[in-house]
C-alpha cells in the first residue's frame, strides 16, 4: 500500500545516513586501526541488513499450483475473449462426433467440410506448384492443361526458392500485381501493390488493422449487430471497446445512419475515441446486400466523423438475388468523387476462404489499405514482419481467384461452368433454409440475399426460457443445445453474434449439399415442433 511503501522508503533513508557517518569516520585517514576497521565494516552491513523491512513476495502473482502458466494468472484481455463459432456448441457437438454421432456442422462457414469441390484450375496449379518435379515429365501435357502448366511455371519463376521459401512479409510481389489489376477492373480505379498486404486469411488482416488502430480501452470501434464474434473477440483481445449500431430485423436487417449517429454520441459522452467503423457487405451472420446508396451513406458519415472505414467484403461472389449486387465500397468512394475519393480512410477484406473458392483451409486473403498515412502503412509492414511470410499455398490460391483463366484458355469452359453450377446450387439452398424457416410456428427470417448463413428470430415460450435461465444458460443456448442432442444439427445462438434485448436468435449455414439441406429441414422442423410442444 501507499502508506506501507513510503514507510519503508523513510525506513531506508534513515539507514543510509547512519551508514553514511560510519563510512565517513572509517574512511579518515587514522581513525581506527586495521582490525577495528574490519570489525566495524561487518558490523555496518549486518546492522544495515537487519534493519530493511523483509522483501515483499509477489510468488503467487507468478505461478499457481506449481504453473506460471496458470489460467488464472494469464493476460486479462485473453480470459475476457470469447468466440461463439467454436464456443460450447462446438465443443459439445466434436464431443458427440467422437462417440459415433452423426453431426451436421453448420456453425461455420467451411463449404469442403460440408461437400463442397475445389474449382479443378485451382488445384492444379497448387499440385504442379507443390511438385515441380512434375513439370520435368515428358508426358506432363497429357496430365494437366496447358494454362495450368503455364501458370505454374509462372509462380514458380516468381516464387524463388519455392513454395517452401519464404516471400516478403506483404506476400510475393506477383500475387500482390495480380490483386491490384484485380481491384483496377473490378472498381476502375487504380491500386497500389505496396498498399497491399497478403495474410493467412481475412481474419489475419482484419486483426493486423484492429491491433494498429486500437491504443488503449477508450479507443472504440464501431460494429454492426449482429456481428461476426472475430471483431468483437478481436477487439477485447486487443484492449478496446466494441461499440455496437443495431441493424433493423424488420426492414431485412437494414443499416440506419440515424443508428450510427447515436452510437457515436453515446460513446463519445462516455470517453471513447471512435476510430473505425466496420461493415460487413454481404453480411454475416444475417445475409443482407448493402445498396449503393447505404455505401454512400457509410462513406459520408465515415468522413464528417473522421472515422477508418473497414469494408469485410469477403462474401463479394455470394450473392443470390439480381436488384442489389455486390459493388466494392472503394469503387462507390471514387465515384463519389472529392472530398471522399481522397479523404476517406478504407481498409477492404477479401479472401480464398469463400465464394465459390471455398478453400478455407488454405488461409489467403488480402487487405488493401486505400488513403491510409504511409508510415502507418510502413508500421503495419513492421508488424506483418514479425510473422515473416504469408503462407505460399494460400498466395498461390489467392493469385487464381483474382487471376482465372481467361476466355479462349483450354480451362476457362469448365472453370466457369464449376462456379456457375456452385452459386446456382447455393441460390437454391438460400431458398431452402429460409423458406423451411419461414413454415414454422414461432420462427420469422429475411431472405439470405448474399454471404453463406441464414439468421431466424426463434421466439422461446415463457417455460423455456424459465428452464433454461434455472440451468444458468442463455435460452438461446438452451435451444441450440437440444437441437444438437435431439438431431446432430450444430448451429450458433444468436448470443453469440449480439441481438436485441427480448430477442432470440440462431445461425445456420446454407452449405450442407442440396441432398443433405432437405434432410437439415425435416429434421430441424421436427425438433422445432417437439420442443414448443414440450414447453407450451
Amino acid at each position: 500500500s501507499p502508506t506501507s511503501l513510503l514507510a519503508w522508503t523513510h525506513s531506508c533513508a534513515k539507514m543510509v545516513r547512519q551508514a553514511s557517518k560510519l563510512v565517513g569516520l572509517l574512511l579518515r585517514p587514522g581513525a581506527l586501526a586495521p582490525v577495528q576497521q574490519n570489525a566495524a565494516c561487518s558490523a555496518i552491513g549486518l546492522r544495515f541488513k537487519s534493519a530493511m523491512p523483509e522483501p515483499v513476495s509477489y510468488d503467487h502473482l507468478h505461478q499457481k499450483d506449481g504453473k506460471v502458466l496458470h489460467p488464472d494468472l494469464l493476460n486479462e484481455s485473453v480470459l475476457k475473449t470469447q468466440y461463439a463459432v467454436r464456443g460450447e456448441l462446438y465443443l459439445r457437438a466434436e464431443q458427440l462426433r467422437k462417440e459415433g454421432r452423426e453431426i451436421i456442422f453448420t456453425n461455420v462457414g467451411n463449404p469442403h467440410a460440408l461437400g463442397a469441390k475445389p474449382l479443378t484450375f485451382t488445384r492444379q496449379v497448387i499440385a504442379l506448384c507443390m511438385a515441380p518435379f512434375l513439370l520435368e515429365r515428358p508426358d506432363i501435357d497429357k496430365m494437366f492443361p496447358k494454362d495450368a502448366i503455364a501458370r505454374a511455371k509462372k509462380v514458380l519463376a516468381a516464387f524463388k526458392g519455392g513454395l517452401g521459401a519464404y516471400t516478403d512479409s506483404r506476400g510475393n510481389p506477383l500475387v500482390r500485381e495480380e490483386v491490384a489489376k484485380f481491384i483496377e477492373k473490378r472498381d476502375g480505379v487504380p491500386s497500389n501493390p505496396d498498399h497491399i498486404f497478403l495474410t493467412d486469411g481475412a481474419s489475419v488482416a482484419v486483426r493486423l488493422c484492429l491491433n494498429a488502430m486500437i491504443r488503449h480501452e477508450n479507443d472504440g470501434v464501431l460494429v454492426p449487430i449482429p456481428q461476426y464474434p472475430l471483431y468483437s473477440a478481436s477487439i477485447k483481445l486487443y484492449g478496446g471497446a466494441l461499440i455496437p449500431y443495431m441493424l433493423n430485423e424488420n426492414q431485412n436487417w437494414a443499416l440506419s445512419v440515424d443508428n450510427l449517429k447515436k452510437a457515436v454520441k453515446e460513446a463519445r459522452e462516455e470517453g471513447k475515441l471512435v476510430r473505425g467503423l466496420v461493415f460487413i457487405n454481404p453480411g454475416n451472420p444475417t445475409g443482407q446486400c448493402l445498396s449503393t446508396d447505404n455505401l454512400k451513406e457509410l462513406i459520408r458519415f465515415a468522413h464528417d466523423e473522421r472515422i477508418v472505414l473497414m469494408a469485410d467484403e469477403v462474401y463479394q461472389e455470394n450473392v443470390y438475388q439480381d436488384e442489389r449486387p455486390f459493388v466494392s465500397a472503394k469503387k462507390v468512394m471514387a465515384e463519389m468523387g472529392e472530398p471522399y475519393k481522397s479523404g476517406v480512410e478504407l481498409l477492404s477484406f477479401h479472401t480464398v476462404s469463400k465464394g465459390t473458392a471455398g478453400e478455407c483451409g488454405l488461409r489467403g486473403g488480402y487487405v488493401e489499405m486505400s488513403n491510409i498515412h504511409p508510415g502507418t502503412i510502413e508500421e503495419v509492414y513492421k508488424c506483418a514482419s514479425i510473422n515473416l511470410s504469408p503462407n505460399t499455398v494460400g498466395q498461390i490460391a489467392l493469385s487464381v481467384l483474382v487471376n482465372p483463366p481467361k476466355p479462349g484458355d483450354e480451362s476457362y469452359e469448365l472453370y466457369m461452368k464449376e462456379k456457375a453450377t456452385e452459386l446456382a446450387s447455393l441460390r437454391r439452398r438460400a431458398h431452402m433454409v429460409t423458406d423451411g424457416f419461414n413454415s414454422l410456428n414461432g420462427v420469422t427470417c429475411n431472405f439470405t440475399e448474399g454471404a453463406m448463413y441464414s439468421f431466424p428470430q426463434i421466439k422461446l415460450p415463457p417455460k423455456a426460457i424459465e428452464v433454461a435461465t434455472k440451468l444458468g444458460k442463455a435460452p438461446d443456448v438452451y435451444y441450440c443445445l437440444k437441437l444438437l442432442e435431439a438431431t446432430g444439427i450444430s448451429t450458433v445462438p444468436g448470443s453469440g453474434f449480439g441481438q436485441e434485448e427480448g430477442t432470440f436468435h440462431l445461425r445456420t449455414t446454407i452449405l450442407p449439399r442440396e441432398e443433405v439441406m432437405t434432410t437439415f429441414v425435416e429434421k430441424f422442423k421436427k425438433f422445432h415442433e417437439s420442443f414448443m410442444k414440450e414447453h407450451s
